[in-house]
């Protein structure tokens, strides 16, 4: 997801060759992904169940999103509409088996029932506006409508603790809003739409980008009043929403009208793309050490 989003944002910006780097390496991890889901789906179905019910299986629907905006954007719309579509039919059964298991106060990673129809989404507006047509475009609007709903059902159970002592996926609480603000971009951009239709979402466009860059300031200072140097997955969930707000104000400047949002977006970009490499160094630092622990002791120990 991270990695896939901030190769739609390299490429807005004109960066393609890291666009397409990125995205060779976000659709080479997805494929891998893709095969150990379905491989546990076929030889251990209980498990995949069991892994069904968390959150974290809703990362298949948002991945699988991201990655169809970029075919899409380097022209493969058939290719995108069978992403979509894929994503399309994963999506409520898992969206079912999260919810059914909310209990209490949840962690940021229960945002994902909102990223995950919002992501469909995101692919459908694209497709609308890359001239599939309107139905993408009505999908695309009720994907919006239904993500905002599940947003204000996660944000209602939301632990705010996590704020402070969050290992990094308490920023989808943020990111879901940027996604969310994306999609009502790409609908403001369908040219199918205009008059009172355009001015709506005009102005849920904005309300929504709004309301995640005030989630970006309060995640940014809550980082630096309690840092948290030390390695945990969960970080990977900080570096998306971080890539997610960038391309929201990127894609969002025209159709909305405002021409300081690029500037915005491109050094928010930035930013993603040194949290996505000091993430990846601090992987690349555990996984050693975890080697290295494995190691059998020497004749002198």
């Amino acid at each position: 997801m991270a990695t896939g989003m901030l190769s739609v944002g390299l490429g807005l910006t004109g960066r393609e060759v890291l666009s397409l780097a990125a995205f060779a390496l976000g659709a080479a991890l997805w494929a891998v992904l893709a095969c150990a889901f379905a491989a546990r789906l076929a030889r251990d179905r209980a498990r995949w169940r069991a892994e069904a019910d968390t959150p974290s299986a809703l990362t298949a629907v948002a991945a699988t999103s991201v990655l169809g905006v970029r075919v899409v954007l380097l022209g493969a719309v058939t290719l995108g509409e069978a992403l979509l579509a894929l994503a399309a039919v994963a999506c409520p059964y898992l969206l079912a088996s999260v919810i059914a298991r909310w209990r209490g106060p949840v962690p940021g990673s229960a945002f994902l029932v909102c990223v995950a129809p919002q992501g469909i989404g995101v692919l459908a507006g694209t497709l609308a506006v890359a001239g599939a047509g309107a139905g993408p475009a009505w999908g695309a609007l009720g994907c919006l409508c239904l993500g905002l709903l599940l947003y204000v059902g996660a944000l209602a159970r939301f632990d705010t603790r996590q704020v402070r002592v969050g290992a990094g996926d308490h920023w989808v609480a943020g990111g879901a809003l940027a996604i969310s603000a994306l999609c009502a971009a790409k609908l403001a951009a369908f040219p199918g739409w205009h008059g009172a239709a355009h001015a709506v979402l005009r102005g849920v466009t904005l309300v929504l980008l709004a309301l995640a860059l005030a989630w970006y300031a309060v995640l940014l200072a809550a980082e630096a009043r309690w840092p948290r140097p030390a390695f945990d997955v969960r970080r990977w969930s900080t570096v998306f929403p971080l890539g997610m707000t960038a391309v929201a104000c990127l894609v969002a400047a025209d159709p909305v009208g405002v021409d300081w949002l690029r500037p915005l977006g491109e050094a928010l970009l930035w930013v993603a793309v040194a949290a996505w490499l000091l993430t990846l160094g601090q992987l690349g630092s555990a996984l050693r050490a975890r080697g290295a622990a494995r190691e059998p002791a020497g004749p002198g120990a």
